[in-house]
This record gives structure tokens, sequence and C-alpha cells, in this order.
């Protein structure tokens, strides 16, 4: 059991695509990241992914929720397969209690398990009825308690993929901007682009010249090739109801 001591900036409760992009550009911009990942993402149960940008004939689910999550902790971000069952506003922002009993503080929570939210009575936060339960949200994904946000279809977003993707996307630069940081561009731009023209590098921007473009090129081509050398090992789940 946790006894406090890990504590950080943000708590990302979910590892579907909605909390792992989440977690990717809260990471990327400094922010010390936790994924709490319970296993249930519904991409688990998708006999194959279409119409997810960057894919024109597909890709099998299991494979992109490994290189999505993949992304996140190349960006800083730590993940940890565990349920969340609880979770407390404190006088210095959330603890969010796990059913393995460890109990993790963070200023800032991001909620995005699509249909589970037990964990979140009692903290405050509107939950709305429609069929299936959703947290109110305003159109960033702010919840009505300060620091909690919502992404993805727990905030009752359309189902697909790409825009619990994008939406978890725009609740971490959401939160960026709560925390008064500067405007986040997280830009990679040919050397010169800025400081050529007199003008500093914005934050999250990086300049690199050719040599290091082609060397960030080879490697992502290099582990692409790998990422599909093989069928994905992971079964495809099947809904509850059919076990």
């Amino acid at each position: 059991m946790t006894d406090d001591t890990e504590r950080p900036d943000v708590v990302v409760v979910g590892g579907g695509v909605a909390g792992l992009s989440a977690a990717t550009f809260t990471a990327r911009a400094g922010l010390d990241t936790l994924v709490l990942d319970g296993g249930a993402s519904i991409l688990r149960r998708n006999a194959h992914l279409e119409n997810y940008p960057g894919f024109p004939a597909g890709v099998n689910a299991r494979l992109l929720l490994e290189m999505v999550a993949d992304g996140a902790e190349r960006a800083g971000a730590r993940r940890r397969e565990a349920e969340a069952v609880a979770l407390e506003a404190t006088a210095e922002g959330f603890a969010v209690d796990t059913a393995a009993g460890d109990r993790y503080r963070a200023e800032y929570v991001v909620a995005a398990t699509k249909n589970e939210v037990g964990y979140l009575d009692g903290v405050g936060v509107e939950l709305l009825d429609c069929g299936k339960t959703f947290v109110g949200t305003d159109d960033r994904g702010r919840t009505g308690v300060p620091g909690l946000y919502a992404a993805g279809r727990l905030a009752g977003k359309p189902h697909q993929a790409i825009v619990s993707a994008g939406h978890g996307a725009e609740v971490a630069v959401t939160l960026l901007e709560d925390d008064e940081r500067p405007f986040y561009h997280d830009w990679v731009t040919p050397e010169g682009y800025f400081t050529d023209r007199d003008r500093p590098l914005p934050p999250g921007c990086e300049e690199i010249d050719d040599a290091e473009r082609r060397r960030r090129e080879a490697r992502s081509r290099e582990l692409m090739r790998s990422y599909f050398a093989e069928p994905h090992p992971a079964p495809q789940e099947t809904h509850p109801s059919l076990e």
C-alpha cells in the first residue's frame, strides 16, 4: 500500500485513448503524470478499428491502444494497472484510492473511464443519466469541481475512438491553461523557424536541424516496422454479457 509519498501533479483515471491522450500532453508539458489503467478500454472488444486518421486500411485495436500507451510513456507519463474505487477532494487537490489499497494524491485528476463512475461518489461532481451515466462538464472538459476534469465518452462525447482521443488532448490543454502556464504549442519546427526571425521559442516548441529530423524519422520508421512485423498477440475481448 502506498503511504502518500507518491504525489504526481496529475492522476488520469482510465487507460483508454482519451486518458492516454490526456496523459501524453500533460506529461510533455512537464507535469508529473500517473495513469491508473483498470484494463477496461472498450477498444479491446473492437474487431478491427477503422476511420482512425493515419491508418487508411484500419488497424488492430489492441495494437493501437498499445501504441498510444507507448506514446504516453515516451512523453514521460507513468502507467499502473490499477482500478480506482474512490476519489476524495482534499485541501491540496485530490486523493485517489485503488482496489489494491493504494492511495495517490494529486493536484489534478482527469476522469476517463467511459462508463465507470462509482469512484466519483461523494466528490460532488454532477452525474447525468442519459441512458448511460455521464459526467457533467463545460465545453472544455471541466467539471463543477475545480481541478477535476472528464474526458472522452465519460464526458458525453461520441464513442468514436478518434473523438475520444482528441477530447483527451483538449482536456489536457485546458488543464494546462487552468494551471496558468503559457499557451502550450507542442510543436517541433525546422531549425530557425522562430529564431531566424528574432522570435523566442514559444513554450513547448522545439527547433531541430535537418540531421536531427532525419534521425527522428529513421527511429519512427524502425519503431513502426517493429509494431507491424507480426500480428498483435492480444485476443479480441467480447462484451461481458456474451461471456
